[in-house]
């Protein structure tokens, strides 16, 4: 436990003499990286994308604040694993509209999930109209605003507004029961 403890505090100051390095503020960089939690996030800000398109309906959209993160969960009625996320803009589904310019942040991610939300019947399994907020966000570190781009041949959108283009990952969970998750994750800083 104690290695475990000295590799952390190495890491630390490690990161604080390469963040400060050139420019005389290494002590004071890493005094203040010392002051936060050690997230150990090595994600990066590049476009991940995986897995196929489903027929399993999106069923809600949450959000979560963490000690290092801020969390976007999208949950569906099935098996799902397919999804892109990445910076750049986003546009509706079906109407091509730019949403990025009506969501709050300073970077935007687009977040396309390869299902549906909608039913066999084609009505709607979310609450949201296109263009609409999905997640009340006030207070949150990271996470600025969640906006619906529709859903359209099995493909459903939405723009995540962030405080700044800042690393991410996205990965799958089965459940709870025979449901399954997409889980966005962004990171309070690099």
């Amino acid at each position: 436990m104690r290695i475990r403890s000295a590799l952390t505090a190495l890491a630390v100051v490690l990161a604080g003499l390469v963040a400060g390095a050139g420019n005389g503020a290494a002590a004071s960089t890493t005094r203040a990286t010392t002051a936060s939690p050690y997230c150990g996030i090595t994600w990066g800000s590049a476009e991940k994308s995986a897995g196929a398109l489903s027929s399993a309906p999106l069923v809600d959209v949450r959000t979560g604040r963490h000690e290092c993160h801020d969390r976007v969960v999208f949950e569906f009625a099935g098996p799902v694993d397919g999804y892109a996320v990445g910076y750049g803009e986003t546009w509706t589904e079906g109407e091509g509209l730019a949403l990025s310019p009506y969501t709050a942040g300073d970077a935007v991610l687009r977040v396309s999930l390869r299902a549906p939300a909608y039913d066999d019947a084609h009505l709607a399994t979310v609450p949201y109209r296109v263009g609409e907020h999905a997640a009340n966000l006030l207070r949150y570190p990271t996470l600025r605003d969640i906006v619906f781009g529709g859903s359209f041949e099995g493909y459903t959108t939405f723009a995540v507004g962030v405080r700044a283009r800042l690393p991410f990952r996205t990965f799958v969970l089965a459940g709870p029961g025979g449901h399954s998750r997409i889980v966005l994750d962004v990171a309070h800083r690099w």
